[in-house]
């Protein structure tokens, strides 16, 4: 089960890996987007239903939400499966996994990317061990805050490592696109959410707006998804300069690749521009009573992985008050004009592969290779051997 697009490129890439270890001898069914259902998953419901994030930008939705709960945890419970991996998004996932436990305890349930207790709300850890078989992390730091209550927890990585994100093809890009040589190429990411792209895309609007007297072959590509492609096209159609949208990962990594630079939201795409090595500016902007209520909460200096990861504010963040076309258009104006300033956002992300888990074995694999165990070893299944 995955309830928005970063958990869908997980939860795709755990199928693809699984398929391939047990000789395809493996079926899925559950929540998913395209991703997941074009590797075979059988989805109850479109996933877009679930890409909802913030206290009062849900509440409009929590009557839908809760019968989608109640829908997949019986169709789990009727259909007895082999394992239940819930993939991030816990406001679905934590709540189908305890009516499952309830009602069938024997089913291994299994967690995907663990919840951030280092950053807030640690007692979600002694949570998560009362409830689920295994854990896994995507982090190399977080298994031992899960182990010692109890939980099993194996660090796999992260599968953005395999996305292909640093692998685009510039040339392709501008070709395809007719971009001349003299053309400046930002990638302009608003996320994947209905909220954040109502949020946040006019402000990125402005900002290049402000931009463009000094910057006068400024494009913007803007890689989308399905679930708001058609929103982010109705917001450019008054954009002040070219724009170009584009679907799929392909283009998405060969619009890295022609970038100069980036004005993205927060989230896991930040983690494919480091590993695409396109320097960056990230903002995010929420309900202000919504962040009133989470910075009681959090205890971490930074949102950006690679920020949090490096321990210093590599990548410019921001947030809520400081999500201003001003602020944003200096930071980004600044990225495009100091070739310094460039030179240090790429410098910077070179170790960040190396701890998200890029080497031989792929994370997806890793991770599949944990599922199949547990599904072998378990006394009321054991029906699948990798």
């Amino acid at each position: 089960m995955a309830g928005e697009p970063s958990g869908d490129a997980l939860g795709a890439r755990l199928m693809a890996a699984a398929k391939r270890l047990t000789g395809g001898q493996v079926r899925f069914i559950g929540v998913g987007g395209e991703k997941m259902i074009a590797e075979g998953l059988v989805s109850l419901f479109p996933m877009g239903e679930l890409t909802l994030f913030g206290v009062f930008e849900l509440l409009p939705h929590l009557p839908n939400l809760i019968r989608r709960i109640n829908q997949t945890a019986a169709e789990i419970v009727r259909q007895r499966p082999d394992a239940v991996i819930g993939v991030d998004s816990p406001g679905f996932t934590l709540r189908v996994a305890k009516k499952v436990r309830a009602a069938e305890p024997g089913i291994p349930l299994i967690h995907y990317v663990a919840p951030t207790v280092w950053a807030w709300k640690p007692k979600r850890a002694a949570k998560y061990a009362a409830l689920y078989d295994h854990l896994l992390a995507i982090l190399p730091f977080e298994p031992p805050y899960f182990e010692r209550e109890g939980l099993p927890c194996s660090f796999v990585g992260h599968s953005v490592v395999e996305s292909g994100a640093g692998q685009g093809d510039a040339a392709r890009f501008r070709a395809q696109h007719g971009l001349s040589a003299t053309d400046r190429l930002v990638a302009v990411l608003p996320g994947s959410r209905k909220g954040e792209v109502s949020r946040l895309l006019p402000d990125f609007r402005a900002t290049l707006e402000r931009l463009l007297p000094s910057h006068q072959t400024l494009v913007a590509v803007v890689p989308t998804v399905a679930t708001v492609r058609d929103r982010v096209a109705a917001a450019l159609a008054d954009w002040p300069l070219r724009t170009i949208l584009v679907e799929g990962e392909a283009a998405k990594h060969d619009a890295f690749a022609a970038a100069e630079a980036a004005l993205a939201a927060s989230g896991t795409v930040a983690l494919e521009l480091a590993l695409a090595r396109l320097p960056s500016v990230i903002a995010y902007r929420l309900n202000p009573i919504t962040v009133a209520l989470y910075r009681r909460l959090i205890r971490v200096k930074y949102v950006n992985l690679v920020n949090l990861m490096l321990d210093r504010m590599l990548v410019p963040e921001l947030l809520q008050e400081d999500c201003r076309p001003d602020h944003l258009a200096r930071e980004l104006g600044r990225l495009l004009d100091d070739p310094q300033a460039r030179q240090a956002q790429i410098d910077g992300v070179a170790e960040v592969a190396r701890w998200l888990g890029q080497g031989d074995v792929p994370p997806s694999e890793r991770a599949a290779r944990v599922v199949l165990d547990i599904v072998s070893q378990h006394p009321t299944t054991g029906k699948v051997k990798a």
